[in-house]
């Protein structure tokens, strides 16, 4: 496990990357930026299924630390790693224990699914700093979130328990670190080459062409894989299937 800033622990086919600036909440800077960058591309060139993102106790993370870095520069590189999750072919979980505020909520949507402590909050604070966020993200957690939910958390400033989104269906489990890791090595046996088409199709946008094609050649690569024949083989002899992304 390396250590500073963010700790990153590869686990098998697994990865955990935990923020770990316990001191100042977990507020992501530029160093923590740059130190999970550099760690999601070892994840796809590792060819890892499943990454779960934490943070060390007591937050998950509790927003953005801009000091030292000019502004532009710390949100181009958190805009990289939001959207490195998205576009990491591999399923992504924020396992989320207490806050995760303005920058933390944009990590909580950046990632595919959610399992988070019942008390833990969600929130984005921008009308009480003067602020807007980017267009990305707005879209982001009216798609992760739902519509009145983000109309509800950036035109008042409100905040959500995970108990309560787990009640609409944005946090998908309700458990601590450990539930995220058993799920995820669940996930991890699941057929690469499907999650990586799935995923590509759900980022995707609807009538964008070279997003359709892409989606397509996902499809027709899982159809005449390894994996493929391992699945349906698997399925008529009643065994787990041993899927090996090719």
């Amino acid at each position: 496990m390396s250590k500073g800033v963010v700790l990153v622990d590869w686990r098998d086919d697994v990865v955990l990357l935990t923020l770990n600036r316990p001191e100042r909440r977990n507020a992501v800077d530029l160093a923590s930026l740059q130190l999970i960058r550099e760690a999601q591309v070892e994840a796809e060139l590792r060819k890892v299924r499943a990454l779960v993102l934490t943070g060390a106790p007591p937050a998950f993370c509790s927003g953005a630390d801009l000091s030292g870095v000019r502004e532009e520069v710390f949100h181009e590189a958190l805009s990289e790693v939001l959207h490195g999750f998205t576009q990491l072919p591999c399923v992504t979980i924020a396992a989320i224990d207490g806050p995760a505020l303005g920058a933390g909520a944009q990590l909580v949507v950046s990632c595919d699914v959610r399992v988070a402590t019942p008390t833990s909050v969600i929130g984005v604070p921008a009308a009480k700093l003067g602020l807007v966020v980017n267009h990305w993200t707005i879209e982001r957690i009216v798609r992760e979130l739902s519509w009145p939910v983000a109309r509800n958390m950036l035109l008042t400033a409100s905040n959500y328990s995970a108990e309560e989104l787990a009640r609409m269906g944005p946090i998908q489990r309700l458990g601590t670190l450990d539930d995220a890791l058993a799920w995820a090595s669940e996930i991890a046996k699941l057929a690469p080459l499907t999650i990586r088409g799935h995923k590509v199709a759900l980022e995707s946008s609807a009538g964008e062409p070279h997003v359709d094609a892409l989606v397509t050649a996902c499809r027709e690569n899982a159809l005449a894989s390894n994996d493929a024949r391992e699945g349906r083989e698997a399925f008529m002899e009643k065994r787990q299937p041993k899927f090996t992304g090719s």
